[in-house]
């Protein structure tokens, strides 16, 4: 496997994800290709130092990195530069009009990703209100965002926290929801759209065997979660 350094910090994680172009936050069914297999242990629930949770918004914001729930359902991170070939294989050539059209999404998902594509970017909250799953609405929202993530029509573009009275952060991050399109333009599936989507499939598999060389093709599909 290609080296991953300890991560201490989020320009560490940033420049290896920047290498490997992929990086589970989570131990999966590939040893050691995780954040949380390279992260030093007191960092991930310090009083006194920040970790991995506090780090992924400095990370994101970078915008050489993309964050979200890509690998089987679970979060990780993918680079600015094979975002767009990854999404070109998950969207399998749909913009997300066209997939609804073709009866491969439902109208739930699409409910929720209409809302987001017309404000761009919106917290998790705001999201959930507005495509009608806020209290006493409906329900089933959580499954659907990790879908639209995983297809590429969604991503995490970052994490906001609540402040205390006297300005201090505190608790979990709330995530910031946006289209691929709004954060990074409209042109930004362009190029890849040009390519088959196959061909790109083909480019993320290889990849991630150059990464891992000694992993099988059973074990990339788990971890991409493809049928």
């Amino acid at each position: 496997m290609e080296p991953i350094p300890p991560l201490t910090g989020p320009e560490v994680i940033r420049e290896t994800v920047q290498r490997l172009g992929f990086l589970p936050f989570f131990k999966n069914e590939i040893p050691g290709f995780s954040i949380a297999e390279h992260t030093p242990a007191h960092l991930w629930f310090s009083d006194t130092e920040e970790g991995p949770w506090e780090w992924k918004g400095p990370i994101v914001r970078g915008g050489d990195c993309v964050y979200g729930k890509f690998f089987r359902g679970r979060a990780g991170y993918i680079s600015r530069e094979w975002y767009p070939i990854f999404a070109n294989y998950r969207r399998n050539g749909y913009d997300f009009d066209a997939l609804y059209d073709d009866g491969f999404a439902s109208h739930g998902d699409k409910q929720i990703y209409d809302v987001l594509a017309a404000r761009g970017r919106l917290l998790s909250k705001e999201l959930k209100t507005l495509s009608g799953y806020g209290k006493g609405g409906e329900k089933g929202f959580d499954p659907r965002i990790t879908r639209l993530q995983m297809q590429c029509y969604v991503l995490i573009e970052d994490f906001v926290y609540l402040q205390d009275r006297f300005g201090k952060e505190y608790g979990w991050g709330v995530a910031r929801y946006a289209t691929p399109e709004a954060v990074f333009g409209g042109d930004f599936m362009a190029e890849a759209y040009r390519e088959d989507p196959a061909v790109s499939k083909a480019r993320v598999y290889a990849q991630l065997r150059a990464t891992c060389p000694e992993t099988s093709e059973k074990q990339i599909k788990k971890l991409l979660g493809d049928p």
